[in-house]
């Protein structure tokens, strides 16, 4: 093949794949479309406005970082992934410097059974490991297939089924315990 031919290939495949990575502008579409899934993913697992907020703008600031290296139809995953991993990050490092705080809430008054049951199933899921926690919020909050799961967390599909079934055996076994029943 001819030089010549051989550099026409070559930016033809250049020009290809830059049609395949993010843009600003759909950069900005992520941040209006995704903006509010992640957090509350983020929220629901750490329980904190601030530190969510905190990890979110993290993601959001790697995948600016990262935007021309993503492609667009994979944005979604990749971001969610991004804010797994900064989120696992976050908790560990909570860990080493322990400074968890715990707060009960104990109201009475209208919607006193609501919010019973949603403190018992709080509770029950801060029982969970961070992974567990992850896939049940992945999965019955984000509505996320298994193989998204798996993409986002690192494990693959029958792992991901495996301890999201666990998990959810946990939860169940703690919300029907007698003490927590409505």
């Amino acid at each position: 093949m001819c030089p010549r031919r051989i550099i026409i290939n070559q930016l033809d495949h250049l020009f290809l794949a830059l049609q395949f990575f993010m843009t600003e502008r759909e950069y900005n579409e992520c941040v209006n479309l995704y903006a509010d899934n992640v957090y509350r993913f983020i929220l629901k697992n750490l329980r904190h406005q601030e530190d969510a907020k905190d990890v979110v703008q993290g993601a959001f600031e790697k995948l600016w970082v990262t935007r021309e290296q993503v492609q667009s139809d994979k944005v979604k995953s990749y971001l969610f992934t991004i804010a797994y991993h900064q989120m696992i990050d976050f908790i560990r490092k909570q860990k080493r410097i322990s400074l968890r705080d715990e707060f009960g809430e104990t109201a009475m008054g209208s919607g006193y059974i609501q919010h019973n049951a949603k403190r018992i199933l709080d509770e029950a899921l801060s029982k969970l490991n961070e992974t567990q926690r992850s896939l049940v919020m992945l999965k019955d909050y984000e509505g996320y297939n298994y193989a998204e799961i798996g993409e986002i967390t690192g494990l693959n599909e029958s792992q991901v089924k495996v301890y999201l079934h666990r998990a959810r055996l946990q939860l169940k076994a703690y919300i029907v315990k007698m003490e927590n029943v409505i």
